[in-house]
């Protein structure tokens, strides 16, 4: 298969999340990530110095295009605050109860397993978060300026939920049910309405 759409690089970061969601960082070893991207190893040493170059490679890209998804909705001007985090939160549960298909749910895998194993990738999902986080207080915040939210702090209530829904999430893997994300849904709720 001839790689002409894409770059080589965002090819084996494709393929590599696909495979990395499916079996876990420390699980996928380099062979199997170039016989599924097809790709000779001269081309990834070509874009990535280490696998844990590829790892870190691999979450920016995850958080580059997560936060574009994520300032779409946060900045649709049709809806308030309180919609827009409801919207948000409604996406994740029914991405994290459908079994985390493909990239949808990285920094759910990654978090816990290379926290320890390389201190790079763990900068790359904290800051990664942060970002999320830093987002969310703008929405927080939009929503309270609405009306629609609860006068709060903004950025403990977004650190809060954020840590909340991660947690429900990891449940959600351990117990294969999707109890613990609906239980967040109904706090989220109580916490954020007027």
């Amino acid at each position: 298969m001839k790689i002409e759409t894409q770059s080589t690089r965002q090819h084996i970061l494709d393929i590599g999340y696909k495979l990395i969601v499916r079996k876990g960082f420390s699980s996928v070893g380099l062979s199997l990530l170039l016989q599924a991207a097809e790709v000779p190893k001269g081309s990834f040493y070509h874009y990535f110095k280490s696998k844990e170059q590829f790892g870190e490679a691999l979450i920016t890209d995850y958080f580059d295009k997560y936060q574009l998804a994520l300032d779409t909705l946060f900045n649709d001007s049709t809806l308030t605050g309180y919609q827009r985090l409801m919207q948000y939160w409604q996406q994740w549960l029914h991405v994290q109860a459908d079994g985390c298909i493909d990239q949808k749910c990285l920094v759910v895998k990654l978090s816990a397993e290379v926290a320890d194993l390389s201190e790079a990738m763990r900068v790359a999902l904290l800051h990664g978060s942060a970002s999320i986080i830093e987002r969310l207080t703008t929405c927080v915040q939009t929503g309270i300026n609405d009306g629609s939210i609860a006068t709060q702090d903004p950025q403990s209530t977004a650190e809060m939920l954020y840590h909340m829904w991660l947690g429900a999430s990891l449940m959600n893997k351990l117990g294969h049910s999707a109890t613990a994300l609906e239980r967040t849904l109904v706090t989220t709720k109580a916490i954020l309405n007027p």
